[in-house]
């Protein structure tokens, strides 16, 4: 397998997963400024959703990447690992947009975390799989 463009597929998706997080981030910002809040979330609804959309992507992401990493190390083809790549950034961004909307249960969190959830799994059964020599 060509490592090198396994690891530029993985460049692809670890750089796109920090910039979806300093969007995230911004966002939190944003709605700190607006409502004069310096720490904690004041207990301002939209406060609160920013702060969990990026805490949430911040739980999921790191763990993603790693395994994307991991897959281009072991030479995974770069076809594996822009599927995974794709999959956790579409569920990852899918979720945050889901819950800056709305705390409550939505269809857009639901597809996110489930896309989540399939690309952990199909970079855990990958790494697995490149693991047996």
């Amino acid at each position: 397998m060509d490592v090198t463009a396994s690891a530029q597929a993985a460049a692809l998706w670890v750089g796109l997963h920090l910039i979806l997080l300093l969007v995230l981030s911004v966002l939190v910002v944003r709605q700190r400024r607006l409502h004069g809040v310096v720490f904690g979330d004041g207990d301002v609804p939209s406060l609160i959703q920013a702060i969990r959309a990026f805490g949430n992507a911040t739980e999921y992401v790191p763990t993603g990447l790693i395994g994307l990493a991991v897959l281009a190390v072991a030479g995974a083809p770069p076809m594996v690992v822009h599927v995974v790549g794709v999959t956790l950034f579409l569920g990852r961004a899918a979720h945050a947009f889901g819950l800056s909307r709305s705390g409550e249960a939505s269809l857009p969190r639901s597809i996110g975390v489930t896309l989540t959830w399939l690309a952990y799994l199909a970079a855990a059964v990958a790494l697995i799989f490149y693991a047996i020599p």
